[in-house]
């Protein structure tokens, strides 16, 4: 047993020949280790030593790896805990990742996968001794404090991670945030919506070609998930991803390789994968538009991101927050009337349409104090005759008039801004926002 300070890494299996292998890899890693074959054992080595990583196997002669994990979590929760289960066996590694776990390995032990698994737990070492400063969720509200508390668990994990959240609420900056506060935060994180793509070339988007495999396939091209090596995939709109895709999905995620299309063989790939949809993900497996097996993959851990209106006390801070990236340096504030219109209303496009109204307002209003007139509020009716919020084709069609008559002011005028705002009746500060907003240069 280890009593010195020096960091170590824990293994704890019964097989004597896994161990060697696993103490073999660690050390090729310049990495010493102890080797514990129980529980008990295993208990005793926690308490006397200090670990960066503990490799537990499922099954002890004297109980269960979880039980390793629920005790390692009431003792030293920081301690990354990665668990050793039967190829395929995939109940256990979705249990031992609820339960806890920063990750698994299947036997036999793949040396490639061992050694990124334990890399990556070292890393989640470094970054928990590195000062705070990475951007944080906006809101004070019981239910963002709970959020904040849930992406810095779910940051230490490798687990995969579903967020569900209404259209707007922000699912991709959560994402981003697991991401960022994690061990991959210094790899790439790939955002992808999967509803946006055609369903013919959604497979060579994820997992890329080889030359020829098609035709148009004039090179070898990588996917997303080779892209995101090292990193994060962000999988949004899961739920559009077709049922014969999602086989396909279900495999990299198990095997944690992929093969291009046309490839004969698979290529392992070093990604943690999180996923996000706007609907009832059970419901769509209700209906058949999600199999089960995939559902119970990428649902391993749940997080639910809230509407705005179930926390209108946060809004104050969100739209200073808004406000401050969208005047640049500029100074806009809200005035009480505003603040309390906005509390007042219903948000059912949640935050990013809360962006939206105050980017209209920052355009619209004269000088820097934004009134409650200057928000141009739907009405009740509006607003609730907008699914989610969205009216995405509605603000596509007003952004191309708009665009047109900036256009025409600014040829009319040689491009003179000054009189071209005059032109347009707005200030000069309004109408470089507008450009900005419209990408007119």
């Amino acid at each position: 047993m280890n009593a010195n300070t020096e960091p170590r890494v824990l293994i704890v299996d019964d097989e004597p020949d896994l161990c060697e292998l696993l103490a073999i890899t660690l050390r090729g890693m310049d990495l010493a280790s102890d080797s514990a074959g129980n529980l008990a054992d295993a208990k005793r080595a926690l308490a006397a030593g200090t670990y960066r990583l503990c490799l537990c196997d499922l099954r002890l002669p004297d109980g269960s790896g979880l039980e390793l994990i629920e005790h390692i979590q009431r003792t030293q929760g920081q301690l990354p805990v990665a668990m050793i289960t039967a190829h395929g066996d995939v109940g256990a590694a979705v249990a031992a990742m609820k339960a806890g776990a920063f990750d698994f390995v299947n036997k036999p032990v793949n040396v490639h996968t061992l050694r990124g698994l334990i890399d990556t737990a070292l890393r989640l070492s470094r970054v928990r001794a590195e000062p705070a400063g990475l951007p944080t969720l906006i809101g004070d509200s019981p239910a963002m404090q709970a959020l904040r508390t849930t992406v810095a668990k779910l940051a230490r994990s490798q687990a995969p991670v579903f967020i569900r959240g209404e259209s707007g609420v922000g699912k991709e900056r959560v994402a981003r945030l697991i991401h960022a506060q994690g061990p991959r935060a210094s790899g790439p994180f790939v955002p992808v919506n999967c509803g946006a793509i055609p369903e013919h070339l959604l497979e060579s988007e994820l997992f890329g070609h080889v030359k020829g495999s098609f035709t148009g396939a004039t090179h070898d091209r990588e996917g997303l998930f080779q892209s995101a090596a090292g990193g994060t995939l962000f999988l949004d709109e899961i739920g559009a991803v077709p049922p014969a895709m999602q086989v396909k999905l279900l495999r990299a995620l198990q095997e944690r390789a992929v093969r291009p299309v046309g490839a004969r063989q698979e290529s392992p790939v070093d990604v943690r994968v999180l996923s996000a949809t706007h609907e009832d993900l059970a419901a769509l497996l209700r209906d058949g538009r999600v199999r089960q097996d995939f559902y119970y993959r990428i649902n391993v851990i749940e997080v639910t991101v809230p509407p705005l209106r179930e926390r209108a006390g946060d809004i104050p801070a969100l739209a200073a927050d808004l406000l401050a990236r969208i005047a640049g340096g500029e100074r806009l504030t809200l005035t009480p009337a505003a603040l309390a219109a906005l509390a007042d209303y219903p948000f059912p496009g949640n935050v990013r349409e809360l962006e939206n109204i105050l980017e209209r307002a920052a355009a619209l209003c004269d000088g820097t104090h934004i009134d409650a007139g200057d928000l141009h509020l739907p009405s009740g009716n509006d607003a609730a005759s907008t699914p989610n919020g969205n009216g995405d084709d509605l603000d596509a069609e007003l952004d191309g008039v708009e665009r047109a008559h900036i256009a025409a002011a600014l040829e009319a005028t040689r491009y003179n801004r000054t009189a071209a705002a005059a032109r347009l009746g707005l200030t000069l500060r309004q109408l470089r926002y507008r450009m900005a907003k419209l990408g007119l240069g």
